[in-house]
């Protein structure tokens, strides 16, 4: 580890003891550095990496505090790193079978959970869906917000902000899949429409069955719109067409 590292792992170390519990302010910089035997500019350094993942709020002129520590916080990362991935075709299809494995068991658990207002927004973005099948940015838009209001039924905050930072990512791949293949937006509808009529019902089996044939057929194809064979180390360098 490098010293900047184990700065940051002494700071993280506060917070998780309980010493710097959510909400608190830091002492002083001088007063941080010498309390963990570091250099000012060690300290600053830690403080600013801790800011930057959402973990220390840096107030002008007040001080610096321990955020919320909330899932949402501290995943939102997830989303700008997946973006940072675009343009490879082997780790947009890792990040569809992420999507594979966790978006059909979220969407049974939601079949569970939802209440009839939550399954209203969701029967919203349908409609709208339906209303945008010429209008592929529209029509994706809606897509991505029906997909939201499932896993929001949840109310586990981590898993929906790790699916939405996953499903960020192939939103322009839904986007291309619309412009390219004529018949997308009335397949699209019909699996959509499917998980919507199955969370109705409050049928966790059968929610979890048409999520995972609407990630599924889109896993599907991408694989065979992207050329792609089985990720490799070659695969994972091959470029989106």
């Amino acid at each position: 580890m490098s010293l900047t590292d184990k700065a940051i792992e002494q700071i993280r170390e506060l917070i998780r003891s309980g010493a710097l519990p959510p909400g608190s302010k830091l002492p002083p910089e001088p007063d941080l550095a010498a309390q963990l035997g570091l250099s000012r500019n060690l300290a600053r350094e830690a403080v600013k990496a801790l800011a930057v993942a959402r973990v220390l709020e840096v107030r002008r002129g007040d001080g610096t505090y321990v955020t919320s520590l909330q899932p949402s916080l501290l995943l939102e990362g997830i989303g700008g790193a997946v973006d940072l991935l675009q343009g490879d075709a082997g780790a947009l299809l890792d990040l569809m079978e992420v999507r594979r494995l966790l978006e059909p068991v979220a969407t049974a658990l939601a079949a569970t959970r939802i209440s009839d207002e939550g399954l209203a927004e969701a029967k919203r973005h349908l409609d709208a869906m339906r209303e945008a099948r010429d209008d592929v940015e529209q029509l994706n838009a809606h897509d991505a917000a029906f997909h939201r209001a499932v896993v929001a039924a949840t109310g586990n905050e981590s898993l929906v902000t790790l699916l939405e930072g996953v499903s960020g990512r192939t939103l322009r791949a839904r986007i291309w899949r619309g412009l390219v293949d004529g018949q997308a937006a009335g397949r699209t509808l019909a699996e959509h429409e499917a998980i919507f009529n199955a969370l109705s019902r409050r049928d966790a089996a059968l929610s979890q069955a048409a999520a995972l044939l609407h990630v599924g057929n889109t896993e599907q194809w991408l694989r065979e719109h992207l050329d792609a064979t089985p990720v490799t180390s070659e695969t994972r360098a091959k470029p989106v067409k």
